[in-house]
């Protein structure tokens, strides 16, 4: 399979030096009045950017989330994996993961120690969503005579109602028990799509024997600023879709004329092949399923150029680009330093979407 063609780069330029956020971008979005919604995996906010003409994106502003919606504390990390609008509202999910503390390459006996610690960040427990008026994340609005509000999944015990619902399922039950860490194939929310209030989650972890999994649920209104899961029917929460995406992981979903483009890397923190798969029909289903490459409803789009240690692709959202409705941008983390033409500036690529 071919390197996906790219037919552009666009300049995203923040309003300041920006390090710690341009190193992590983890997830984007495009709204309908043209601005960007960048997230990063440190902050506790959302950056708009808007087009100033020439492919470039600036006029940078920052959202920040305890504006609109309630979160543990006001320190943790959220550690944003996935953004997307869909009908007036803008969504953003955490990772849901625990973390390792990592090596710091100092002192032997500390970082021996300190591969040991594990950390759960309540706040990456959130899936929630913001009203979007001109521009603006507001509380409350209205979108096609309908009253929008900014909500939340329901907090329930240091998590949330999701992780009550899969405390107990067969497949990440015991993986969610044993505490395993996001990096280590944990659990790992890293992809998010949304066509009304049904959702796509992709999990970058765990990989079951080779297969990648989707948790798909429904969410509805139950108090001011709350959300709940919708039973599917017989009283299940949620829906799993398990795919073979070649031994990768989930790093980000997108929709498309009905389709799921899933951004698939490696589970583990490691170099390696970055594929965007087509997963077909994905509206349609209303059972578990599993779909291997030979079903025909599970393809490979294109392979993802690589650059070692850099550019490993995070974010996905569709981008009409010289003339090419089908335009695909994605932004990365660890990005390579030919990204960064200065310390607020950081280009994101392109790509434009073969015909079906």
């Amino acid at each position: 399979m071919a390197d996906g063609f790219l037919l552009s780069r666009v300049l995203l330029k923040f309003q300041h030096s920006e390090d710690d956020l341009l190193q992590e971008l983890s997830a984007i979005a495009r709204t309908p009045d043209g601005n960007l919604w960048v997230g990063s995996d440190e902050y506790l906010t959302l950056e708009r950017l808007t087009p100033v003409g020439n492919g470039i994106y600036g006029a940078h502003k920052t959202f920040h989330l305890k504006d609109f919606v309630e979160l543990f504390d006001q320190d943790s990390e959220v550690d944003i994996e996935g953004l997307d609008y869909s009908d007036g509202y803008l969504w953003v999910v955490g990772s849901h993961s625990l973390k390792r503390n990592n090596a710091k390459g100092k002192k032997t006996e500390k970082d021996i120690k300190r591969l040991s610690k594990i950390e759960r960040d309540r706040n990456r427990y959130l899936l929630a969503r913001l009203p979007v008026l001109h521009g603006e994340l507001v509380p409350t609005c209205t979108h096609n005579d309908s009253v929008l509000t900014a909500a939340c999944l329901e907090k329930v015990e240091g998590h949330n109602l999701l992780m009550d619902a899969l405390a107990e399922d067969k497949h990440l039950g015991p993986i969610l028990s044993a505490g395993i860490p996001s990096k280590d194939n944990g659990f790992d929310i890293e992809g998010l799509a949304v066509q009304g209030n049904q959702i796509f989650l992709g999990l970058r972890g765990p990989v079951l024997r080779g297969w990648a999994i989707i948790i798909e649920i429904e969410v509805e209104n139950t108090a001011p600023g709350k959300l709940s899961l919708k039973d599917l029917g017989d009283g299940c929460l949620y829906r799993k879709h398990f795919l073979d995406l070649n031994g990768l992981g989930i790093r980000e979903l997108c929709l498309h004329q009905g389709d799921l483009l899933v951004l698939a890397g490696p589970t583990m923190q490691l170099d390696g092949a970055m594929q965007l798969f087509r997963f077909e029909n994905v509206l349609d289903h209303s059972n578990d399923t599993l779909w291997n490459q030979e079903s025909g409803c599970l393809k490979v789009v294109f392979d993802l150029p690589t650059v070692p240690g850099a550019d490993r692709a995070e974010g996905l959202t569709l981008f009409p680009c010289l003339g090419y409705e089908n335009g695909l941008m994605v932004v990365y983390d660890s990005p390579d330093p030919a990204r960064r033409p200065d310390e607020s500036s950081i280009f994101a690529d392109v790509f434009r979407l073969p015909a079906d």
